[in-house]
């Protein structure tokens, strides 16, 4: 199968083989993007009882046999949802700090931690939280790959409105096919609050405008879309996010949370 284009086929295959009656082989056809969200599967998996052996994410073989309990088993954070927070934490304030995720998290959207301490926030990860600040100086653009955490790279296209220069995330070509086409979307809503926008095959990039805009956000039905442009408000900017109720899908009581901030 194609690898190009999302991992979530192949988890959707790697979960449901362990029940096949013999054993399963997963041949990869090109490139495979989002490989963290992979190690997710496999990792969970392995923990379940399943055997699962991989070559460099492209070929997966996977023997027969019932999953089994682990008898407890610890459910990290959502480490994308968790992304806007850590966002928020280094745009202003006295900081932020999330529980749940942390150095040892199998998550690979961690790793945008490491994004925003480029940019220059303030970063301290411990075993089971992550601490952000904004740091001495604003934010500075950057210039990324981040084919491997493809959410968690929908809020740097945001936190780029806070960010002194022009931030280029490249190797982003498998949004197009999530929610909506979301580098798409991305560029024209960034485009209504002033930024200037570069939309490419599969890069996006993002200057701030001098002033950031007023604007009607539309979301597409997609439920990032929202959370990413709330973040918009902590430019001071009031900002309207049009069918809000899309965040359902993952984080239903996203709003309330991110209110909280405010304290």
């Amino acid at each position: 199968m194609r690898g190009d284009v999302s991992s979530q086929f192949l988890t959707s295959l790697l979960l449901a083989a362990p029940l096949a009656k013999g054993p399963v082989r997963v041949n990869v056809i090109g490139a495979q993007v989002s490989k963290p969200y992979l190690d997710i599967t496999l990792h969970m998996m392995g923990q379940f009882g399943a055997t699962v052996h991989h070559q460099n994410h492209q070929r997966f073989d996977v023997s027969p046999g019932d999953y089994q309990s682990p008898g407890s088993y610890l459910v990290e954070g959502d480490a994308s949802a968790a992304s806007y927070f850590l966002a928020a934490g280094a745009i202003r304030g006295a900081g932020v700090t999330v529980y749940g995720i942390g150095r040892d998290s199998v998550q690979g959207d961690v790793a945008f931690a490491d994004v925003l301490a480029k940019m220059g926030a303030r970063v301290v990860k411990h075993a089971d939280r992550i601490e952000i600040g904004p740091g001495a100086q604003p934010l500075r653009a950057v210039d990324v790959d981040l084919n491997h955490i493809p959410d968690a790279a929908m809020t740097l296209a945001v936190l780029a409105l806070f960010a002194e220069g022009t931030t280029s995330i490249r190797n982003i070509g498998n949004w197009r096919v999530k929610e909506t086409d979301r580098l798409s979307a991305m560029a024209t809503e960034l485009r209504k609050l002033g930024a200037w926008v570069d939309e490419g095959p599969d890069y996006l990039r993002v200057r701030a405008p001098e002033r950031i805009s007023e604007a009607e956000i539309a979301t597409y039905g997609d439920h990032r879309m929202a959370m990413c442009f709330s973040l918009v408000a902590l430019a001071g900017v009031p900002v309207t996010i049009l069918d809000p109720d899309c965040v359902v899908k993952t984080f239903p009581d996203y709003f309330p949370r991110f209110q909280a901030l405010a304290a």
